[in-house]
């Protein structure tokens, strides 16, 4: 990674979003940027992230940084996927900040960790089986 360029802790989602839109603008790409488009680019750059990870096992997976240049390509598809969708967001004038919180409280209370702690097989009711 560019060591040049601020860090997460550094920066903030708006700035971020920012600097989408100013790209977006600076090429007057606005009028291709319907949520339309923007939510298909969304889906291949997602399919382009998970080629990276077709055919490996789950523990091969996480040790993925092991290999500098999978993980630099790693990287790019989780910034085009993370792009697109700023620009989504700004074009639906949705507040992510916001958004994703809530959806995090909504989460919790769909899966309550005394419950789902360390399970992913769930039943027919959405309860854990075993």
């Amino acid at each position: 990674m560019p060591e040049a360029f601020p860090g997460d802790a550094d920066t903030t989602v708006a700035e971020l979003r920012r600097n989408m839109a100013a790209f977006v603008e600076e090429r007057q790409w606005r009028h291709f940027h319907s949520p339309k488009n923007i939510s298909m680019a969304l889906a291949v750059e997602a399919a382009e992230l998970l080629e990276h990870f077709q055919w490996m096992d789950s523990e091969e997976s996480r040790h993925i940084d092991a290999d500098a240049e999978k993980l630099a390509a790693v990287a790019e598809e989780i910034a085009d996927v993370v792009g697109y969708s700023f620009a989504i967001a700004n074009e639906l004038g949705i507040d992510l900040s916001q958004t994703i919180r809530a959806k995090m409280v909504k989460n919790a209370q769909k899966y309550p960790a005394e419950q789902f702690q360390g399970r992913h097989e769930l039943g027919q009711d959405g309860k854990p089986v075993g």
